[in-house]
């Protein structure tokens, strides 16, 4: 089966990648900052961007079809760890307000910087749409 494209609407266009892509069910969602439908970064403070790269994850997912409850892994990029440590409670509250108790398998990279000057945190995901993974029999 070939992958289709997943572009969400009012989405910057993508330059050399795609917001998504979608085969057998299986949703790959390229990394998404804090920025809006202009491509520009939301705010310089880390909650925000991280509340916007979140939604910007779950606008791909939904144009897939799918929900935040569908994603199975994701892989969270952040300019400053102690950013992210120190502003805790304020991304607990933002991923309670969108995904509830839901969490994926995640893992957590620091690194010195993303391709956009402005950007503190890009997200990552892989979703798995079309009904639930096969219980684990172990």
């Amino acid at each position: 089966m070939k992958a289709r494209v997943i572009q969400p609407e009012g989405f910057p266009p993508p330059r050399g990648y795609a917001n998504g892509m979608l085969a057998n069910n299986t949703l790959h969602v390229a990394g998404q900052i804090g920025w809006d439908g202009n491509a520009e970064i939301i705010s310089d403070e880390f909650p925000e961007q991280f509340a916007k790269a979140l939604d910007n994850v779950l606008a791909v997912v939904t144009a897939a079809g799918g929900e935040g409850t569908d994603i199975a892994d994701m892989t969270i990029f952040v300019t400053d760890i102690q950013a992210y440590i120190k502003n805790a409670s304020a991304l607990r509250e933002v991923w309670a307000a969108r995904l509830g108790s839901h969490y994926p398998a995640m893992a957590l990279i620091g690194i010195s910087e993303l391709v956009h000057p402005r950007a503190l945190v890009e997200i990552q995901a892989t979703a798995h749409l079309g009904g639930d993974a096969p219980n684990n029999p172990a």
